[in-house]
């Protein structure tokens, strides 16, 4: 059973860079056909997905989020990272990270709160 930890700061500035790490346990993420994938819930709306990187390495951002987003991994280490920049108050959310095969989501780390404030 693989598991999911999201990491990092939970108060980040605004105009800054938020950085999160999601390491994996149970689990390479160079298995075959595995995506791991970030999403975010801001408070009181719906779930957001952000972009995912592949077992291979290949990224994917959505189109809404692409500009300030990159998503790497390192695989000695079995983690990958999002990092957003230039945020804004509206980038607090609730960040998590998942796992995805066959199209469908798996896994999902417990989630960590980012609060975007001065």
């Amino acid at each position: 059973q693989v598991q999911l930890q999201e990491s990092g700061p939970g108060l980040v500035k605004p105009s800054q860079t938020l950085s999160l790490t999601c390491t994996v346990s149970g689990g390479s993420i160079t298995t075959n056909y595995y995506y791991w994938s970030w999403i975010r819930q801001p408070p009181g709306k719906g779930l957001e997905w952000i972009g995912y990187i592949t077992y291979s390495g290949s990224t994917y951002y959505s189109p809404s989020l692409k500009s300030r987003t990159s998503i790497s991994r390192d695989t000695s280490k079995n983690h990958f990272t999002l990092q957003l920049s230039s945020v804004t108050p509206e980038d607090t959310a609730v960040y998590y990270c998942a796992s995805n095969w066959a199209g469908a989501f798996g896994s999902w780390g417990q989630g960590t709160q980012v609060t975007v404030s001065s």
